[in-house]
């Protein structure tokens, strides 16, 4: 009898802590189950103790409601009662720093920052989500969690260039980036196969470059995995923002506290600016709105003054539109073919001093920065901006490989590390797409795949040393999207490896694949709930 009851205690406990495993994604720094839970009912508030804290508060209602059908209002006035959900500012924290502290009289979530708040409650989200209940009654197993992000920068980039998407389709971009806990939006705005924002001093930029005339469709090499033309569509594509909907998307965001940096690449990937001024060109053209992927010959003339009039144009109008501190610059993917048979590149050279064309890309890089500066920002180019010398305020977007983020890192220069092999949402999930109905993506289709846990595998650090470490800022998962035309595939391809890099840059050192896997699919029931549409391959156990 008394072993009976030894075991029943011993399962019980068992039970105890499987209840009130860590369900949250990315996984907190400190997770401690407790005893006991709590019950969320329609009567149950969410009493904010800042004025500041009212409309995260009132967006985590909205999802909940929607998620669980649990009712929930806010109110600025501590009410008496169990089931509180408390929310308040704590300055000793971090600024995205928060502690969440479940028992069983209700809930209090501190924050370093109205934005750590957030975070928190976005982990209270897939709590609630993941308890027990319906719309009546929901019961929350007791928990003490301890968070705080290891990275600040945590990035999210999507390409609407190679196709275009809406407005609607961002902003629902911006609301999987929150659920993640991801905090900048790296928008991606310019391309040789379209301009898409507004810029009304260059009005045609958005009647001309905007639109190509059809898009080249394509098919696999089965010797190497490369993707070839295999016709034309015949269809034209455009599109674009206006500054007010820019504005929009900014604002929506910013309310759910992500930085949005604006791309706008040069003096490559430029041909829709081409196709439309053509004197901003060596050869001044003419020039047509690319049909096709990969890198163009053409590029801005650097030796022109006219080229630095318009690049300074449209970015005084980027800036007035981007809050953020940093602009993106490109600097990417810029063949050098024109500028060494340009009289006006050439004299350039001369003039300056320059050793060769790399030097002269570094000459047209640093002006651009000096002209930023002058209006207190900050550049992230590609870490093809390494190549003839760089200036040491300038962030490196290493995408080429850990030795690019080491040279940098070497350098002195801040870095936000984002590998292809890890980090290019674009690429094939599995190693063998076609048996696995995978669509044509980018890369080497399944010759190079970026599984689930390859994208988990990313390490930040790898061949850093501790000096060189202090000068990685964070990750970022990139999404282009030469070979996703809807907005279905496209979430098909950002989820669910969005969540693995995410968890790299909150939970570093922190990290477990097989509790990882655990979580995410319980993570899924919530994709759809909300809707997303993710790839099925790992859920399937295929990879």
């Amino acid at each position: 009898m008394k072993r009976i009851f030894t075991l029943f205690v011993a399962l019980a406990t068992v039970c105890v802590v499987m209840a009130a495993e860590c369900v949250i994604v990315p996984r907190p720094a400190s997770f401690e189950p407790q005893k006991g839970k709590v019950t969320l009912t329609s009567k149950s508030v969410v009493y904010v103790a800042d004025k500041s804290l009212v409309r995260p508060a009132t967006m985590f209602c909205s999802n909940v409601a929607s998620e669980k059908g649990l009712q929930l209002s806010v109110v600025e006035k501590h009410p008496k009662g169990k089931g509180v959900i408390a929310l308040s500012i704590d300055k000793s924290l971090g600024e995205e720093e928060y502690l969440l502290d479940v028992t069983k009289q209700g809930v209090v979530i501190k924050g370093g920052s109205e934005k750590a708040v957030f975070y928190g409650l976005q982990s209270l989200r897939q709590v609630v989500f993941h308890s027990k209940g319906n719309a009546k009654k929901v019961s929350v197993e007791c928990m003490t969690v301890k968070d705080k992000p290891h990275f600040g920068y945590r990035g999210g980039m999507l390409d609407v260039c190679r196709h275009f998407f809406s407005v609607d389709e961002v902003k629902k971009y911006i609301d999987i980036l929150a659920l993640h806990k991801v905090n900048r939006f790296h928008w991606h705005l310019t391309e040789d196969q379209g301009w898409r924002i507004e810029i009304k001093k260059y009005p045609e930029l958005t009647k001309i470059g905007s639109v190509r005339k059809e898009t080249a469709t394509y098919t696999t090499n089965p010797k190497n995995g490369r993707t070839m033309i295999s016709g034309y569509d015949g269809k034209p594509h455009g599109g674009f923002f206006t500054q007010d909907e820019v504005r929009e998307i900014v604002r929506y965001a910013t309310e759910r506290y992500i930085d949005v940096i604006p791309e706008i690449d040069m003096p490559g990937h430029m041909v829709a600016a081409l196709a439309t001024y053509p004197e901003l060109g060596c050869t001044k053209g003419p020039y047509e709105v690319r049909k096709t992927w990969g890198i163009a010959k053409d590029i801005l003339c650097a030796g022109r003054e006219s080229t630095f009039e318009f690049v300074e144009g449209v970015l005084e109008e980027v800036l007035a539109l981007f809050p953020s501190k940093y602009i993106h610059i490109g600097g990417d993917e810029a063949p050098k073919h024109r500028w060494k048979v340009c009289p006006d590149c050439q004299k350039r050279i001369q003039e300056e001093g320059l050793k060769d064309e790399h030097e002269l890309q570094s000459y047209f890089m640093k002006r651009v920065e000096k002209f930023l500066a002058k209006h207190g920002r900050s550049i992230i180019g590609w870490d093809e901006i390494l190549e003839g010398g760089v200036s040491k305020t300038a962030t490196v977007m290493a995408w080429r490989g850990a030795k690019r983020g080491i040279l940098a890192a070497k350098m002195g220069n801040k870095v936000i590390m984002t590998p292809y092999h890890y980090c290019y949402l674009d690429y094939a999930q599995t190693s063998n797409r076609v048996a696995n109905g995978e669509p044509i993506s980018g890369g080497r289709n399944g010759k190079r795949p970026l599984t689930l846990r390859k994208a988990y595998s990313f390490d930040p650090y790898d061949q850093l040393n501790e000096q060189e470490r202090k000068v990685i800022l964070g990750v970022q998962g990139n999404m282009w999207t030469e070979y996703v035309a809807t907005f279905d595939h496209l979430q098909q391809m950002i989820l669910p490896r969005t969540a693995a890099i995410a968890e790299v840059g909150w939970s570093y050192g922190n990290q477990n694949y097989d509790d990882f896997a655990r979580r995410m699919h319980l993570l899924r029931k919530l994709y759809d709930k909300c809707g997303y549409k993710y790839a099925p391959y790992f859920f399937n156990g295929i990879e």
